[in-house]
Protein backbone atom coordinates (compact mmCIF):
# COMPACT_ATOMS: atom_id res chain seq x y z
CA UNK A 1 0.00 0.00 0.00
CA UNK A 2 1.13 3.57 -1.05
CA UNK A 3 1.19 7.13 0.55
CA UNK A 4 -1.30 7.84 -1.82
CA UNK A 5 -4.33 5.25 -0.46
CA UNK A 6 -6.67 7.63 -1.25
CA UNK A 7 -9.86 7.43 0.64
CA UNK A 8 -13.06 6.88 -1.19
CA UNK A 9 -15.48 9.72 -1.54
CA UNK A 10 -19.28 9.17 -1.86
CA UNK A 11 -21.70 11.95 -3.48
CA UNK A 12 -22.61 14.18 -0.61
CA UNK A 13 -26.07 14.89 -0.73
CA UNK A 14 -27.77 18.03 1.00
CA UNK A 15 -31.37 17.94 1.58
CA UNK A 16 -33.18 21.04 3.52
CA UNK A 17 -36.11 19.59 5.18
CA UNK A 18 -38.91 21.74 6.57
CA UNK A 19 -38.16 22.27 10.03
CA UNK A 20 -34.32 21.75 9.63
CA UNK A 21 -31.48 24.51 11.02
CA UNK A 22 -28.94 25.73 9.35
CA UNK A 23 -25.01 25.48 10.36
CA UNK A 24 -23.68 28.33 9.25
CA UNK A 25 -20.60 28.50 6.49
CA UNK A 26 -17.96 30.85 7.51
CA UNK A 27 -14.58 29.86 5.80
CA UNK A 28 -11.40 31.69 5.16
CA UNK A 29 -11.14 30.91 1.76
CA UNK A 30 -13.29 29.94 -1.41
CA UNK A 31 -12.79 26.69 -2.45
CA UNK A 32 -11.69 26.38 -6.37
CA UNK A 33 -14.88 24.91 -7.31
CA UNK A 34 -17.50 26.88 -5.53
CA UNK A 35 -20.25 25.05 -6.92
CA UNK A 36 -19.03 21.96 -4.43
CA UNK A 37 -21.00 22.62 -1.37
CA UNK A 38 -24.55 24.44 -0.99
CA UNK A 39 -24.11 27.80 0.70
CA UNK A 40 -25.81 26.05 3.55
CA UNK A 41 -26.26 22.76 5.59
CA UNK A 42 -28.92 21.50 7.40
CA UNK A 43 -29.18 19.42 10.01
CA UNK A 44 -32.17 18.43 12.17
CA UNK A 45 -31.91 18.88 15.93
CA UNK A 46 -34.51 19.31 18.91
CA UNK A 47 -33.10 20.74 22.40
CA UNK A 48 -34.71 20.04 25.79
CA UNK A 49 -34.25 20.82 29.43
CA UNK A 50 -32.99 18.14 32.14
CA UNK A 51 -34.82 18.13 35.29
CA UNK A 52 -31.78 20.40 36.52
CA UNK A 53 -31.85 22.88 33.65
CA UNK A 54 -29.11 21.31 32.34
CA UNK A 55 -29.54 21.71 28.01
CA UNK A 56 -29.46 18.34 26.19
CA UNK A 57 -29.95 18.67 22.23
CA UNK A 58 -30.48 15.77 19.77
CA UNK A 59 -29.64 15.24 16.43
CA UNK A 60 -30.62 13.46 13.49
CA UNK A 61 -34.38 12.58 11.76
CA UNK A 62 -35.47 10.88 15.24
CA UNK A 63 -34.80 14.27 17.07
CA UNK A 64 -38.38 15.58 17.55
CA UNK A 65 -39.46 12.39 18.80
CA UNK A 66 -36.54 11.85 21.19
CA UNK A 67 -37.42 15.43 22.37
CA UNK A 68 -40.97 14.43 23.40
CA UNK A 69 -39.51 12.19 26.27
CA UNK A 70 -39.16 14.36 29.73
CA UNK A 71 -36.54 13.96 32.12
CA UNK A 72 -38.41 12.13 34.74
CA UNK A 73 -35.69 12.10 37.65
CA UNK A 74 -35.31 14.64 40.84
CA UNK A 75 -31.73 15.87 40.40
CA UNK A 76 -30.77 18.21 43.08
CA UNK A 77 -28.41 20.96 42.77
CA UNK A 78 -24.57 20.09 42.76
CA UNK A 79 -22.93 22.90 43.70
CA UNK A 80 -20.47 23.14 41.09
CA UNK A 81 -18.25 25.79 40.88
CA UNK A 82 -14.52 26.45 38.67
CA UNK A 83 -11.65 28.95 38.67
CA UNK A 84 -8.90 29.50 36.37
CA UNK A 85 -5.40 30.74 38.25
CA UNK A 86 -3.16 32.18 35.97
CA UNK A 87 0.73 30.71 36.44
CA UNK A 88 2.94 33.83 36.17
CA UNK A 89 6.01 31.35 35.29
CA UNK A 90 4.83 29.74 32.24
CA UNK A 91 1.83 32.08 31.33
CA UNK A 92 -0.70 29.56 31.27
CA UNK A 93 -4.27 29.59 32.64
CA UNK A 94 -4.99 26.39 35.13
CA UNK A 95 -8.54 25.44 35.48
CA UNK A 96 -9.34 24.36 39.22
CA UNK A 97 -12.85 22.44 39.55
CA UNK A 98 -12.87 20.81 43.14
CA UNK A 99 -16.28 18.93 42.59
CA UNK A 100 -15.38 16.80 40.03
CA UNK A 101 -13.95 14.56 42.39
CA UNK A 102 -17.09 12.81 42.79
CA UNK A 103 -17.96 12.38 38.98
CA UNK A 104 -19.52 9.00 37.88
CA UNK A 105 -16.45 6.85 37.85
CA UNK A 106 -16.70 3.45 35.55
CA UNK A 107 -20.31 2.23 36.29
CA UNK A 108 -21.13 -1.06 35.21
CA UNK A 109 -22.86 -1.83 31.55
CA UNK A 110 -26.01 -1.78 33.03
CA UNK A 111 -25.92 1.72 34.94
CA UNK A 112 -24.34 3.55 32.04
CA UNK A 113 -25.70 7.38 32.62
CA UNK A 114 -25.03 7.71 28.59
CA UNK A 115 -27.65 5.09 27.50
CA UNK A 116 -31.05 5.70 26.77
CA UNK A 117 -33.34 5.28 29.39
CA UNK A 118 -35.69 2.33 29.64
CA UNK A 119 -38.59 1.01 32.09
CA UNK A 120 -37.39 1.35 35.66
CA UNK A 121 -34.04 2.90 34.54
CA UNK A 122 -33.59 6.57 33.60
CA UNK A 123 -29.96 7.76 32.68
CA UNK A 124 -29.13 11.62 31.59
CA UNK A 125 -30.75 10.35 28.18
CA UNK A 126 -34.29 10.38 28.58
CA UNK A 127 -35.37 9.31 25.39
CA UNK A 128 -35.74 5.17 24.63
CA UNK A 129 -33.62 5.88 21.49
CA UNK A 130 -31.44 8.35 19.55
CA UNK A 131 -28.90 9.12 16.58
CA UNK A 132 -26.11 11.62 18.62
CA UNK A 133 -26.94 13.22 21.90
CA UNK A 134 -25.50 16.49 23.46
CA UNK A 135 -25.52 17.48 26.85
CA UNK A 136 -24.30 19.57 29.22
CA UNK A 137 -22.12 18.01 31.61
CA UNK A 138 -23.04 17.37 34.88
CA UNK A 139 -19.39 17.82 36.54
CA UNK A 140 -18.00 20.40 34.44
CA UNK A 141 -15.07 21.97 34.64
CA UNK A 142 -16.10 25.14 33.47
CA UNK A 143 -19.36 26.70 33.66
CA UNK A 144 -21.92 28.57 32.41
CA UNK A 145 -22.27 31.02 35.47
CA UNK A 146 -18.97 30.70 37.32
CA UNK A 147 -18.79 34.17 38.86
CA UNK A 148 -18.96 37.46 37.60
CA UNK A 149 -15.96 38.91 35.98
CA UNK A 150 -16.24 41.50 38.66
CA UNK A 151 -14.75 38.54 41.05
CA UNK A 152 -11.42 39.20 39.47
CA UNK A 153 -8.21 38.70 41.22
CA UNK A 154 -5.72 40.73 39.56
CA UNK A 155 -2.09 40.94 39.96
CA UNK A 156 1.02 38.17 40.04
CA UNK A 157 -1.29 35.78 41.41
CA UNK A 158 -4.21 36.39 39.05
CA UNK A 159 -7.35 34.45 39.49
CA UNK A 160 -11.03 34.45 37.38
CA UNK A 161 -14.22 32.48 37.33
CA UNK A 162 -13.92 29.21 35.47
CA UNK A 163 -16.69 30.90 33.13
CA UNK A 164 -17.07 28.43 30.01
CA UNK A 165 -19.03 25.15 29.09
CA UNK A 166 -18.15 21.74 28.84
CA UNK A 167 -20.61 19.31 27.04
CA UNK A 168 -20.80 15.69 26.33
CA UNK A 169 -21.18 14.10 22.88
CA UNK A 170 -22.92 10.83 22.85
CA UNK A 171 -21.93 9.10 19.10
CA UNK A 172 -24.75 6.30 19.44
CA UNK A 173 -27.12 4.60 21.75
CA UNK A 174 -25.26 1.73 21.56
CA UNK A 175 -22.97 0.91 24.48
CA UNK A 176 -20.86 -1.20 22.72
CA UNK A 177 -19.73 0.35 20.09
CA UNK A 178 -17.05 2.65 19.36
CA UNK A 179 -16.67 5.70 16.58
CA UNK A 180 -14.73 3.29 14.10
CA UNK A 181 -17.92 1.41 14.62
CA UNK A 182 -20.16 4.37 12.61
CA UNK A 183 -21.00 4.39 9.18
CA UNK A 184 -20.50 7.08 7.14
CA UNK A 185 -23.95 8.43 7.78
CA UNK A 186 -23.22 8.27 11.56
CA UNK A 187 -20.09 9.83 11.38
CA UNK A 188 -21.33 12.75 9.23
CA UNK A 189 -24.09 13.73 11.52
CA UNK A 190 -21.52 13.87 14.82
CA UNK A 191 -19.51 15.50 12.58
CA UNK A 192 -22.56 18.16 12.05
CA UNK A 193 -22.83 18.16 15.73
CA UNK A 194 -19.61 18.89 16.24
CA UNK A 195 -20.49 22.03 13.56
CA UNK A 196 -23.42 23.15 15.36
CA UNK A 197 -21.74 22.66 18.50
CA UNK A 198 -18.66 24.98 17.78
CA UNK A 199 -20.55 27.56 16.18
CA UNK A 200 -23.27 28.25 19.35
CA UNK A 201 -20.66 27.38 21.61
CA UNK A 202 -17.88 30.43 19.89
CA UNK A 203 -20.91 32.98 19.88
CA UNK A 204 -21.07 32.35 23.73
CA UNK A 205 -19.97 35.91 25.47
CA UNK A 206 -16.48 35.03 27.24
CA UNK A 207 -15.66 32.10 25.34
CA UNK A 208 -12.08 32.34 23.47
CA UNK A 209 -11.41 28.73 21.91
CA UNK A 210 -13.48 25.64 21.29
CA UNK A 211 -12.15 22.30 21.38
CA UNK A 212 -13.90 18.99 20.27
CA UNK A 213 -12.34 15.59 21.17
CA UNK A 214 -12.93 11.81 22.21
CA UNK A 215 -10.79 9.88 24.96
CA UNK A 216 -10.91 6.21 24.45
CA UNK A 217 -10.20 3.61 26.97
CA UNK A 218 -9.29 3.22 30.29
CA UNK A 219 -5.53 3.72 29.92
CA UNK A 220 -6.54 7.44 29.05
CA UNK A 221 -8.41 8.03 31.77
CA UNK A 222 -11.97 7.66 30.72
CA UNK A 223 -14.83 7.19 33.16
CA UNK A 224 -17.54 6.07 31.09
CA UNK A 225 -16.88 3.39 28.17
CA UNK A 226 -19.83 4.34 25.98
CA UNK A 227 -18.66 6.02 23.01
CA UNK A 228 -18.73 9.66 23.66
CA UNK A 229 -16.92 12.76 23.18
CA UNK A 230 -16.73 16.02 24.97
CA UNK A 231 -16.59 19.50 23.94
CA UNK A 232 -15.04 22.62 26.07
CA UNK A 233 -15.71 25.97 25.22
CA UNK A 234 -12.96 28.17 27.19
CA UNK A 235 -12.67 31.09 28.37
CA UNK A 236 -9.03 31.66 27.31
CA UNK A 237 -6.47 30.41 24.68
CA UNK A 238 -5.20 27.39 25.41
CA UNK A 239 -1.56 27.10 25.98
CA UNK A 240 -1.12 24.53 22.60
CA UNK A 241 -2.53 27.07 20.70
CA UNK A 242 -0.80 29.96 21.88
CA UNK A 243 2.24 28.43 21.23
CA UNK A 244 1.30 27.25 17.29
CA UNK A 245 0.01 31.16 17.16
CA UNK A 246 3.62 32.26 18.30
CA UNK A 247 5.57 29.71 15.71
CA UNK A 248 2.96 30.92 12.71
CA UNK A 249 3.55 34.41 13.47
CA UNK A 250 7.35 34.14 13.32
CA UNK A 251 7.43 31.87 10.69
CA UNK A 252 5.40 34.37 8.78
CA UNK A 253 7.93 36.91 9.47
CA UNK A 254 10.90 34.96 8.49
CA UNK A 255 9.69 33.44 5.10
CA UNK A 256 6.45 35.25 4.10
CA UNK A 257 4.38 32.16 4.36
CA UNK A 258 2.19 30.09 6.41
CA UNK A 259 3.67 27.39 8.47
CA UNK A 260 0.70 25.12 8.38
CA UNK A 261 0.93 25.48 4.82
CA UNK A 262 4.49 25.06 4.85
CA UNK A 263 4.43 21.83 7.08
CA UNK A 264 1.35 20.21 4.92
CA UNK A 265 3.48 20.57 1.48
CA UNK A 266 6.45 19.10 2.96
CA UNK A 267 4.98 16.45 5.06
CA UNK A 268 3.66 15.64 1.48
CA UNK A 269 6.80 16.14 -0.50
CA UNK A 270 9.03 13.82 1.91
CA UNK A 271 6.14 10.79 2.06
CA UNK A 272 7.67 8.94 4.13
CA UNK A 273 5.14 9.59 6.97
CA UNK A 274 1.73 10.09 4.90
CA UNK A 275 -0.02 7.59 5.50
CA UNK A 276 -3.76 8.27 4.05
CA UNK A 277 -3.49 11.08 0.67
CA UNK A 278 -7.04 12.12 -0.30
CA UNK A 279 -8.44 14.41 -2.55
CA UNK A 280 -9.66 16.75 -0.02
CA UNK A 281 -7.61 15.38 3.23
CA UNK A 282 -4.22 14.43 3.90
CA UNK A 283 -3.24 12.03 7.17
CA UNK A 284 0.47 12.12 7.94
CA UNK A 285 2.57 10.70 10.78
CA UNK A 286 4.36 14.42 12.06
CA UNK A 287 8.11 14.64 11.66
CA UNK A 288 8.77 15.04 15.66
CA UNK A 289 5.69 12.71 16.53
CA UNK A 290 5.49 13.35 20.28
CA UNK A 291 3.51 9.69 20.38
CA UNK A 292 4.11 6.14 19.77
CA UNK A 293 1.39 6.47 16.87
CA UNK A 294 0.45 9.71 15.92
CA UNK A 295 -1.52 11.30 12.96
CA UNK A 296 -2.62 14.81 12.15
CA UNK A 297 -5.17 14.67 9.66
CA UNK A 298 -5.58 18.04 7.64
CA UNK A 299 -7.66 19.39 4.96
CA UNK A 300 -5.73 20.70 2.09
CA UNK A 301 -7.37 24.04 1.80
CA UNK A 302 -6.22 25.69 4.80
CA UNK A 303 -9.70 26.80 6.84
CA UNK A 304 -10.35 28.10 10.63
CA UNK A 305 -12.70 26.17 11.89
CA UNK A 306 -15.08 23.17 11.44
CA UNK A 307 -18.32 25.82 10.00
CA UNK A 308 -15.63 26.37 6.98
CA UNK A 309 -15.72 23.46 5.60
CA UNK A 310 -17.42 22.42 2.62
CA UNK A 311 -19.86 19.42 2.23
CA UNK A 312 -17.13 17.42 -0.23
CA UNK A 313 -14.95 17.78 2.41
CA UNK A 314 -16.67 17.12 5.19
CA UNK A 315 -18.09 13.79 3.17
CA UNK A 316 -14.25 12.89 2.32
CA UNK A 317 -13.09 13.82 6.12
CA UNK A 318 -15.80 10.85 7.36
CA UNK A 319 -14.33 7.96 5.16
CA UNK A 320 -10.84 9.23 6.14
CA UNK A 321 -11.13 9.33 9.57
CA UNK A 322 -13.31 6.33 10.22
CA UNK A 323 -10.56 4.39 8.09
CA UNK A 324 -7.54 5.99 9.97
CA UNK A 325 -9.60 4.62 13.83
CA UNK A 326 -10.38 1.43 12.32
CA UNK A 327 -6.55 0.98 11.31
CA UNK A 328 -5.04 2.39 14.73
CA UNK A 329 -7.93 -0.77 16.00
CA UNK A 330 -5.69 -2.89 13.94
CA UNK A 331 -2.30 -1.92 15.54
CA UNK A 332 -2.55 -4.37 18.97
CA UNK A 333 -3.97 -7.18 19.99
CA UNK A 334 -6.80 -5.19 21.36
CA UNK A 335 -8.19 -1.99 20.27
CA UNK A 336 -5.84 1.08 20.51
CA UNK A 337 -6.66 3.51 23.49
CA UNK A 338 -6.69 6.94 22.08
CA UNK A 339 -6.89 10.96 21.98
CA UNK A 340 -8.98 12.53 19.13
CA UNK A 341 -8.84 16.43 19.30
CA UNK A 342 -9.87 19.13 17.24
CA UNK A 343 -7.93 22.32 16.65
CA UNK A 344 -9.43 25.34 15.40
CA UNK A 345 -8.57 28.42 15.16
CA UNK A 346 -9.49 30.55 18.76
CA UNK A 347 -12.79 32.91 18.63
CA UNK A 348 -11.00 35.91 18.43
CA UNK A 349 -7.61 35.88 17.01
CA UNK A 350 -5.51 34.09 14.27
CA UNK A 351 -8.33 33.24 12.62
CA UNK A 352 -6.33 34.11 9.26
CA UNK A 353 -3.09 32.17 9.54
CA UNK A 354 -4.47 28.83 12.10
CA UNK A 355 -5.49 25.83 10.36
CA UNK A 356 -8.17 23.77 11.53
CA UNK A 357 -6.74 19.96 11.58
CA UNK A 358 -7.37 17.03 13.74
CA UNK A 359 -4.41 15.12 15.96
CA UNK A 360 -5.03 11.65 16.79
CA UNK A 361 -2.41 9.75 19.15
CA UNK A 362 -2.50 6.68 21.13
CA UNK A 363 -0.56 6.31 24.04
CA UNK A 364 0.40 2.56 23.81
CA UNK A 365 3.60 1.68 22.00
CA UNK A 366 3.43 -2.37 21.90
CA UNK A 367 0.74 -4.39 23.41
CA UNK A 368 0.84 -4.72 27.04
CA UNK A 369 3.06 -1.77 26.87
CA UNK A 370 1.92 1.85 27.37
CA UNK A 371 3.97 5.13 26.81
CA UNK A 372 3.97 7.15 29.98
CA UNK A 373 4.75 10.43 30.56
CA UNK A 374 7.62 9.97 33.05
CA UNK A 375 10.19 12.67 34.48
CA UNK A 376 11.64 14.58 31.22
CA UNK A 377 8.21 14.53 29.49
CA UNK A 378 6.28 15.68 32.38
CA UNK A 379 8.99 17.45 34.64
CA UNK A 380 10.54 18.89 31.47
CA UNK A 381 8.53 18.86 28.88
CA UNK A 382 11.03 17.14 26.85
CA UNK A 383 9.66 14.04 24.58
CA UNK A 384 10.86 11.19 23.81
CA UNK A 385 9.33 8.74 21.34
CA UNK A 386 10.81 5.24 21.59
CA UNK A 387 9.12 4.66 17.69
CA UNK A 388 10.77 6.27 14.37
CA UNK A 389 7.01 8.14 12.62
CA UNK A 390 8.88 6.48 9.49
CA UNK A 391 8.22 3.24 11.16
CA UNK A 392 4.50 4.16 12.26
CA UNK A 393 3.36 5.52 9.74
CA UNK A 394 4.79 2.46 7.07
CA UNK A 395 2.77 0.17 10.36
CA UNK A 396 -0.31 2.01 9.42
CA UNK A 397 -0.50 2.09 5.54
CA UNK A 398 0.20 -1.60 5.76
CA UNK A 399 -3.19 -1.98 8.16
CA UNK A 400 -6.05 -2.38 5.51
CA UNK A 401 -9.21 -0.92 7.72
CA UNK A 402 -12.21 -3.36 7.22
Amino acid sequence: MTPEDAAVKPEAAAVKPKDAVPMPQDAATEPEDAGVAPPETFVKKASVRLSDGRELIYFGESAAWAAGYPDLRELGALGASSQVRYDPLLGEWVIIAGHRQGRTFLPPPDHCPLDPSAPGRLTEIPAPGYEVAVFENRFPSLLAAAGDAAADQPGLLATRPGNGRCEVVCFSQDHSASFADLTHDQAALVLAAWIDRSAALAALPGVEQVFCFENRGEEIGVTLSHPHGQIYAYPFITPRTTRMLAMSGQHQRDTGRNVFDDVLAAELADGSRTVIAGEHWAAFVPHAAHWPYEVHLYPRRRVPDLQSLTATERSEFCDVYLDLLRRFDRLFDTPAPYISGWHQAPVHAGRQEFALHLELFTIRRASGKLKHLAGSESGMGAFANDIRPETAAATLRELVAG
